[in-house]
């Protein structure tokens, strides 16, 4: 077991842990969870080895075997698979031994060393390095490619699949899933489920930890406290916690009142000394309980739009992809920066000119209030459709029709694709106003400040260089100029790879109370699951619609698993009624070769009939949109009172302390009492005309969601 008593640890001149203690016991599944920046990562390195405890007690077994992802992108041009291999230490070491014997012609050495061999798996080891790579989203043919073909995001998959490969005691994960799509995501929680060591992990997934942990440790405020349950156990605890806290504090505070109410009375008097001494010692003996301290909850909200055109946009026969790069001097193109571009793995080289083709003849209409998800296998087109959409990719061929007023809000799964990294957040937000024309208060330095404050850039943070910040407080920054913007329809790719669990509840509200379309590519089950009432399915070249939630999702990606493995077609798309046999997906396919009968049949399913399920999602749309529009003239009213409200208060208080100055003559005192009444008289019609509209409103919501 890991065993921490009374345990310091210091970065710098912060502290990560003081006097912290926790016990770990082999076999469990845990998650770590606390902010960002309290020192999650800071204990992995603790328990790993690369640090040092400054005071207290660390105590693990020596003999344990540690199985990490390593950060470091490799840089090599082993195969795939021997790469995977490497990271099976006891079998390196068994291999070590043989060629040891070998090299010393040692007969019996070398028979032990065979033994040795078959008890560290040898023989199987290359398949199970491979079920490995094909479960975390690789294709057969890249198996054997070379480690340096690959780009970043594949690579990391690589670490991780070297990582799983390792018979280890202790598993340590430090967001495993920030580069896995949802296939390759439901596969790894059902390896890590069948893991049989002591499994550490660090996750901002909230889907991800209930589904895999059973034990949760919260780091907070340097100290460690133990959980028994998953993080949404853990939620309910520590609510329940921190709600008898605050009820102990408040008792103790009542107690000290009251004997310091008695000292203070009687502390003089002769007859009472004594008494009032004891309750003094009392006072002192006393231990004293904090309140309850928590971190400030972070929420944000999307600006009304100004507009929503229905239908938000149309594509007929959208073609989408890239132009080819210029051709080489040898006549052969190397393809592994495009791979990289396209987030696929894999290399290769061409000689022709065509552009490359991802997804083809989509034909589909975004309407007014929808909230769409975007599913597929990583590599089958998603970000290309979502850039196609933003005007960050030219379409490739067909129609793209935008409504008149269209406002497209974009956040790119990589943020720095929309950041400029010398830029600071002030100088992007002074920009950006000059962009939009925005002028008078709104765009002043200090209005500018108060604005990016709601999105935790404080004091100088608003004149830190980008390419200093992390990559949570990018997010935020690309996620404050799409809000600036008011946009009518939401483009977000991946938009929570580096939230923690507060900001990503934050979205989700935020996203719940946007009045406009939504389109959302994301591995966040929790997201989709509470933003997102249609779903799109990204495969094999086309787009098709996926009639169920991501229950059916995962399940038909169970059984599409399982055709593939006994050689039978695959299942049919929930939902999809093509005019030929359904596409089978195929994770990561090549776009270049697939059938047009396949992508034609994508775009003869936008005529044909839905389901009752899908027919009910595009009325809780309509109805979601129908509600907004009822509701703005009521919510632009309430807007105007809360801004009225604001001046008669700021001049309520004005005159008070002109009141109080004593500096008034009588007949400017009287003044300023009627104004002062006329102020409250009005002040209350506007608070129960508020009132009356909040009731409107929520009974306008309430309607819709019935």
């Amino acid at each position: 077991m890991i065993q921490i008593k009374n345990l310091t640890l210091r970065r710098g001149v912060k502290i990560v842990l003081k006097d912290a203690s926790v016990t770990l016991n082999p076999g469990e599944k845990v998650g770590l969870v606390g902010r960002n920046g309290a020192g999650k990562s800071s204990l992995f390195s603790l328990i790993a080895g690369r640090l040092q405890a400054d005071a207290g007690d660390f105590d693990m077994p020596s003999k344990w075997r540690i199985g990490q992802v390593a950060q470091d992108m490799p840089e090599t041009d082993q195969p795939a698979t021997d790469y995977v291999l490497d990271g099976d230490l006891p079998l390196a070491e068994a291999k070590a031994v043989l060629a040891a014997a070998e090299l010393s012609e040692d007969g019996h050495a070398i028979g032990d060393a065979y033994v040795g061999l078959e008890h560290a798996g040898a023989f199987d080891a290359p398949a199970r390095a491979q079920a490995l790579l094909l479960g975390l989203g690789f294709r057969t043919d890249q198996l054997d490619a070379p480690v340096n073909s690959f780009s970043g995001g594949w690579r990391m998959r690589l670490q991780l699949a070297r990582a799983l490969m390792c018979p280890a005691d202790l598993m340590l994960l430090d967001e495993p899933t920030n580069h896995l799509d949802l296939d390759a995501l439901v596969w790894l929680e059902n390896w890590l489920k069948k893991y049989e060591g002591l499994m550490i992990v660090i996750s901002h997934d909230r889907e991800f930890l209930d589904a895999i942990t059973k034990v949760t440790v919260h780091l907070d405020a340097a100290t460690l406290n133990r959980y028994g349950g998953n993080y949404s156990s853990f939620e309910s605890m520590r609510a329940e916690r921190m709600e008898q806290q605050q009820a102990a504090f408040g008792r103790q505070q009542e107690k000290i009142a009251h004997l310091q109410k008695f000292i203070d009375r009687f502390k003089a008097k002769a007859s009472k000394a004594k008494q009032a001494q004891s309750r003094v010692k009392a006072l002192d003996r006393m231990v004293k309980l904090g309140p309850v301290l928590v971190d400030a909850e972070f929420d944000f909200e999307f600006r009304q739009p100004q507009s929503l055109p229905n239908p938000m946009l149309t594509m007929r026969e959208l073609i989408c992809g890239y132009p080819r790069p210029p051709v080489a001097a040898s006549g052969d193109t190397p393809l592994e920066g495009v791979g990289a571009a396209l987030g696929r793995p894999g290399a290769g080289t061409v000689a022709s000119t065509d552009p490359i083709v991802i997804v083809r003849h989509v034909t589909r209409s975004v309407m007014a209030g929808q909230r769409i998800g975007i599913l597929g296998a990583n590599g089958q087109g998603k970000s290309t459709l979502v850039k196609t959409i933003a005007h960050a990719l030219q379409p490739l061929g067909g129609e793209f029709t935008e409504g008149k007023g269209l406002s497209v809000g974009y956040f790119a799964q990589q943020e720095l694709d929309l950041l400029n990294e010398d830029d600071t957040p002030m100088q992007r937000m002074v920009r950006l106003a000059r962009e939009t024309g925005s002028n008078g208060q709104d765009a002043r330095e200090q209005s500018l400040r108060d604005f990016l404050g709601k999105f935790r850039f404080v004091g100088e943070m608003v004149h830190q260089t980008v390419g200093t910040l992390s990559g949570g407080e990018r997010a935020r920054l690309v996620m404050a100029t799409i809000v600036w913007q008011r946009p009518n329809l939401l483009l977000l790719d991946e938009p929570t790879n580096h939230l923690d669990l507060n900001t990503r509840e934050a979205l989700s509200i935020a996203l719940n109370e946007f009045e406009g379309s939504v389109m959302l590519v994301s591995h966040d089950r929790s997201l989709l699951r509470e933003v997102c009432d249609e779903f799109w399915l990204v495969t094999s070249g086309g787009v098709l619609p996926f009639d169920g939630d991501l229950d059916d999702y995962q399940k038909w990606l169970l059984d599409v698993s399982r055709a593939n493995a006994r050689g039978l077609p695959a299942p049919p798309v929930p939902g999809y009624l093509p005019a030929a046999p359904a596409p089978e997906p195929v994770r990561a396919a090549s776009p270049a070769a697939t059938p047009k009968s396949v992508a034609r049949a994508a775009a003869d399913n936008a005529s044909a009939p839905g389901s009752y399920r899908r027919d009910e999602r595009k009325q809780t749309a309509q109805t979601r949109s129908q509600a907004a529009n009822r509701s703005r003239p009521l919510r632009n009213e309430v807007t105007q009172i809360d801004g009225r409200m604001a001046s008669l208060s700021a001049e309520r208080a004005e005159l008070e302390a002109r009141l109080a100055s004593g500096k008034l003559s009588g007949a400017e005192i009287a003044e300023a009492g009627r104004q002062l009444n006329h102020i409250s008289a009005e002040l209350g019609r506007l608070e129960e005309r508020w009132l009356e509209l909040q009731t409107e409103i929520e009974a306008i919501t309430a309607d819709s969601m019935v």
